[in-house]
């Protein structure tokens, strides 16, 4: 009787050596997301969830060529996963948008 006794408490050893672990890395995962996110930021590859189509509808409303204006904004935006408000300027609101340039050293970016 004293070996299942003794399996069933190894199990739970286990069991509950793997359940701290799971915890650790968890809480691991959350207090390093904050620090990750600065880094991230600068590049601004984080998969922050944003609607391209309604952010790009809004920037380039007033546009001389808005399907010019949206395409644009629409590449951007997928890139970035940011948009600047109103509709034109406001770039350091989004450095990656504002970093992206044509072949020519051009502002991509509307």
């Amino acid at each position: 009787m004293a070996a299942p006794a003794k399996d069933l408490v190894l199990c739970f050893f286990i069991f509950f050596i793997l359940l701290v672990q799971v915890f650790a890395e968890a809480s691991q995962d959350n207090v390093s997301e904050g620090s990750e996110l600065s880094v991230l930021d600068k590049r601004s590859h984080y998969s922050k969830k944003i609607n391209c189509h309604y952010a790009c509808a809004m920037r380039c409303r007033k546009a001389s060529r808005v399907k010019f204006c949206s395409r644009a904004c629409g590449s951007c935006c997928q890139k970035c996963k940011c948009v600047p408000p109103g509709t034109y300027g406001n770039h350091n609101a989004c450095p990656c948008y504002a970093s992206l340039k044509t072949h020519g050293g051009r502002r991509k970016c509307p």
